[in-house]
Parts: C-alpha cells; sequence; structure tokens
C-alpha cells in the first residue's frame, strides 16, 4: 500500500483566542454555579445563592446519622395493656398547726408509663391560695416485709401551682406529699392524665382515703358499693 493511500488528513480548529477565552469562561462560571446552587445545598447544607432553596435541592440534605439507644429500663415508646384515664381529685389540707396539713397522695404506675399533671392550691372558696405550699415529688416501690424499698426524688419545691409529666422508673406509686403552711385549710386540685391506676382508699399513696372528683375505674366504684 502507498504512502498516499494510508494518509488520512487531519482537521484543524481555527478557533480565535477570544473565542476560546469565552468558552473557558463559560465553562468555568456554569461549573461554579452548579457547585454553589446545586451540590452545596443538597450535601453541605450550604447555600450561598439562594437557589437551593428556590429549587427544593437544599431539602435533600441530611446529617450523618448516629443511632441513639435507651438505657437500662428506659423505653421511650411502648404499647399499654391498660387504657388511658383522666382523673381529677380534691385534696384537703389542714391549716398550717393541724395534723392533718400534710398529706400524700399517689398513683400507682409500672415502668415507662406516662401521666401528664397540673395542680393548683385553692383557698376553701375557690379563690387561689397566696402563700406557696410545700411539696415533694417522689416515687418508691412497694417493698414487702424483708425487702428493701427503692425510692426516686424527683423534686422538691413550693409553689402556688405545678404542672408537667412524669415517666415512671419502676413498678410503685409515684405523687406528691403536701403540705399547707396558710393558717387557715386549702385544697389541692389535681389533675392527671396519661396511664396509671388509682390507689384503692385506704392504702399506701392513698391512707386519707381521697376520692376522685372524675376519672373514677368502673371496678373500683363497684368494690366500694358492695361494701356499703
Amino acid at each position: 500500500m502507498s504512502e498516499d493511500a494510508s494518509y488520512v488528513p487531519t482537521a484543524q480548529l481555527n478557533v480565535k483566542p477570544k473565542t476560546l477565552l469565552l468558552i473557558t469562561g463559560g465553562g468555568l462560571a456554569a461549573g461554579t454555579l452548579i457547585v454553589l446552587g446545586a451540590i452545596m445545598p443538597a450535601e453541605y447544607n450550604l447555600d450561598p445563592l439562594g437557589l437551593g432553596e428556590l429549587s427544593g435541592l437544599a431539602r435533600l440534605w441530611a446529617p450523618e446519622e448516629k443511632t441513639w439507644q435507651p438505657g437500662a429500663g428506659m423505653d421511650p415508646a411502648h404499647s399499654s395493656n391498660i387504657p388511658s384515664a383522666r382523673t381529677v381529685v380534691e385534696i384537703p389540707l389542714g391549716a398550717s398547726d393541724w395534723p392533718e396539713a400534710a398529706l400524700e397522695y399517689k398513683f400507682a404506675m409500672k415502668p415507662g408509663q406516662t401521666l401528664l399533671y397540673k395542680w393548683q392550691a385553692l383557698n376553701e372558696d375557690g379563690s387561689p391560695v397566696t402563700v406557696p405550699v410545700e411539696f415533694d415529688f417522689h416515687g418508691h416501690t412497694l417493698a414487702k416485709d424483708g425487702e428493701e424499698m427503692t425510692v426516686a426524688n424527683y423534686y422538691k419545691s413550693e409553689a402556688l401551682a405545678d404542672e408537667g409529666a412524669l415517666m415512671a422508673p419502676f413498678d410503685g406509686i409515684h405523687g406528691w406529699y403536701f403540705k399547707n403552711h396558710a393558717p387557715d385549710p386549702i385544697r389541692i386540685r389535681l389533675e392527671v392524665e396519661g396511664y396509671y391506676e388509682l390507689v384503692p382508699p385506704g392504702q399506701p399513696g392513698n391512707e386519707f382515703r381521697i376520692q376522685p372528683l372524675s376519672g373514677q375505674p368502673e371496678d373500683q366504684a363497684l368494690e366500694e358499693n358492695d361494701g356499703q
């Protein structure tokens, strides 16, 4: 085969330097726009141009995940074998110099069961008190003879009212010790809602036989009616 038959002519691009500079600059600008407007919002949650929010790419970003493990005896999400309940009770407290100036009221709860509570101290005529009530929010197990009692002290303070939530750390009774420091009798109006059981009158946690104003379980009501 001759040299002329094997020769393939090479195409020559006749690009002016100015045109080449415009092409290169346009590519760099487009690449920068892609990085700032798409890659950074989607991958690093950085949106210097605001295009990630406008385009929705910013929603694609997510931080690295780390699995949280609950501690021993702590299960933040679980099913309950009892229905939720709502109870309102009024706890009478005698004048500060009376033996009945202080008493306790508690609820029976299993580990992980939760209740929401709200209480307020009222005068006998229903008006709010002005002297703060001493209270001790705590819980303990019902230990049998010879067994050790587990006690959890949640917090102590003095207040005219309080509200919050409790998740029981163990099987037992959980509630409040209230003490009146006013010269006149008062009452604590306590509202709770969640997963718990009422302590029967006369049992530990309800030694003063306080009856709920609402939310009384049917089986407890039947038991009391049978005894009348």
